[in-house]
C-alpha cells in the first residue's frame, strides 16, 4: 500500500484497510483535510483520502431524507437543498478557516464524523441526532451497515449515535443518510445593546423558555463585536445580545413582536434581516472571529447556560484579562481564545463548580500533544471508549490517538 490511498467506491475502502491491516500500517482518515488540526496529533504511517467518494445518491424531498457519499462537499449538499427550499437543521459548522484551511470546502462525512453543529443545535438538536444511517469500514477491515432511511429504523444499539463524534476513530464512513427539513421562508434577529455578562445569561435563559420558539441565542461582548461582520453591529460600541427566529412570514413577524416587547426594555434594541442576519449567525456557528489568531489556544466550553457568566469571571481569575470570548446556545456554549500555552488546567477547574466539558479546538501540535485535547474522562468511561475501540479496531489502525492516547 502506498503512503496516501485515495479509494473511488466503498469497495476500494476496504481493501486499503485490509491492505493496511495486514501490514500494520495505521492510517489517518480524512476528506478534504479542513479539520486535520482538531484533536490529538497523530503518527500515521498512511493517509486513506475519502475526498472522491463524492456525489448524492438519494434525494427524496418529499420523505426529508438525503443520502450522500462520506467525500461529497457540505456546500454540493446545501446546494441542492436550497433548490427544494430546504436544509441541514443543525447547521453543521465549518472550522476550516480556524486552521488556515479554505472555507465551505467540508465534507458530509467529516461533519458527521466530527459531529459539528452550529446555533440551531439547542433547539433542532446535533448532527448525530439527524443522522439515520452509515455505511462504513470498520478497523478489522470489514464492511458494514447501520440504519436506514427513515427516522424510526433503529434495531439493537444505535451504532450511527456512536460512530458520530467518532473522529474517524472506530470506523471509515463511506455513506452517510439523513433526515433534512423546510428551511424557514424568513429569518429575522433581534439585537440588544449594552448587557452585561451576567444580565446576558439572564435574557438568554429567559429567552430560551419563551413559548416564541427562538431558533438563535448568541451574547458577544464588545470589542469583539468589531470583527463581527455587520455594520450596526461593529457601530454600535457596545455588546450585543442577539435572539433569532425562523418560518413563516407572519410567524416570525408575530414572534418578533413578543421578543422586543418582552425584552426591549431591558435594552437599546434594532433588528437585522436576510443577508445581515445570516452574516451573523455564520461567524457565531464557525467561531470566525478568532480565525485570524491562530496562535492564540481556543476552546470549546459546554456548560450549564446559567453558569456561563461565572465561569468566564472564574478563568478571568485563573488567566488575567488576556481572554476573549463569546456565548452561544442560550450560554450553555462558549468560545474561549485565550493568551499563552499553558491553560487546559486553569480552564478545566474552572468548569469544576457547575460541572460541563472543555475542548480544545485550535492549539500548536505540542499543546495538542502534551494536553488533553478532549475533557478527561473517569476511570469507567475511559474503559468503555477502550473497549468500544477495541471492538471496532483492535490494532488501533484508524486515526489512533486523536481523541485520547490508545484511543
Amino acid at each position: 500500500m502506498s503512503e496516501a490511498s485515495r479509494p473511488e467506491n466503498a469497495a476500494q475502502v476496504e481493501d486499503a484497510v485490509k491492505s493496511a491491516l495486514s501490514a500494520g500500517m495505521p492510517l489517518e482518515i480524512l476528506g478534504r483535510g479542513t479539520k486535520r488540526g482538531l484533536g490529538r496529533p497523530m503518527q500515521t504511517a498512511a493517509r486513506l483520502d475519502l475526498s472522491a467518494l463524492r456525489g448524492i445518491t438519494l434525494y427524496e424531498p418529499e420523505e426529508l431524507v438525503m443520502s450522500a457519499l462520506a467525500g461529497t462537499p457540505i456546500s454540493e449538499i446545501e446546494a441542492a437543498l436550497a433548490e427544494k427550499r430546504q436544509q441541514l437543521a443543525f447547521e453543521p459548522a465549518d472550522y476550516g478557516p480556524l486552521y488556515g484551511a479554505e472555507a465551505n470546502a467540508g465534507t458530509i462525512g467529516g461533519v458527521f464524523a466530527c459531529n459539528l453543529s452550529g446555533p440551531r443545535r439547542f433547539k433542532a438538536g446535533a448532527a448525530r441526532d439527524h443522522l439515520l444511517g452509515v455505511k462504513a469500514v470498520s478497523g478489522r477491515g470489514e464492511s458494514f451497515k447501520t440504519g436506514g432511511r427513515v427516522v424510526k429504523n433503529v434495531t439493537g444499539y444505535d451504532l450511527c449515535k456512536l460512530l458520530a463524534g467518532s473522529y474517524g476513530t472506530l470506523a471509515a464512513m463511506t455513506e452517510v443518510t439523513f433526515k433534512v427539513l423546510p428551511a424557514g421562508e424568513k429569518t429575522r434577529t433581534v439585537l440588544l445593546f449594552g448587557l452585561s455578562d451576567r444580565i446576558a445569561v439572564e435574557v438568554m435563559g429567559a429567552a430560551a423558555s419563551t413559548p416564541h420558539e427562538v431558533s438563535g441565542i448568541a451574547h458577544v461582548p464588545h470589542p469583539i463585536t468589531r470583527r463581527i461582520g455587520v455594520n450596526i453591529i461593529a457601530r454600535a460600541g457596545a455588546g450585543v445580545t442577539a435572539l433569532r427566529v425562523e418560518g413563516p412570514a407572519p410567524s416570525v413577524a408575530a414572534r418578533l413582536y413578543g421578543l422586543t416587547m418582552e425584552f426591549g426594555k431591558r435594552a437599546a434594541f434594532d433588528e437585522i434581516t436576510g443577508h445581515a442576519s445570516g452574516v451573523f449567525w455564520r461567524q457565531i456557528r464557525d467561531a470566525n472571529v478568532f480565525a485570524a489568531e491562530k496562535h492564540r489556544p481556543l476552546w470549546r466550553l459546554s456548560v450549564p447556560p446559567a453558569t456561563a457568566a461565572a465561569v468566564i469571571e472564574r478563568i478571568r481569575e485563573r488567566l488575567g484579562a488576556g481572554i476573549e470570548w463569546y456565548y452561544d446556545a442560550a450560554g450553555g456554549l462558549i468560545w474561549l481564545s485565550v493568551l499563552g500555552e499553558a491553560s487546559a488546567e486553569a480552564v478545566r477547574a474552572s468548569l469544576v463548580p457547575g460541572g460541563g466539558h472543555a475542548t480544545l479546538i485550535r492549539a500548536a501540535d505540542a499543546v495538542r500533544a502534551a494536553q488533553p485535547v478532549f475533557h478527561p474522562q473517569d476511570e469507567a468511561l475511559a474503559a468503555l471508549t477502550r473497549r468500544i475501540k477495541t471492538g471496532f479496531d483492535p490494532q488501533s489502525l484508524l486515526n489512533p490517538g486523536r481523541m485520547y492516547p490508545g484511543a
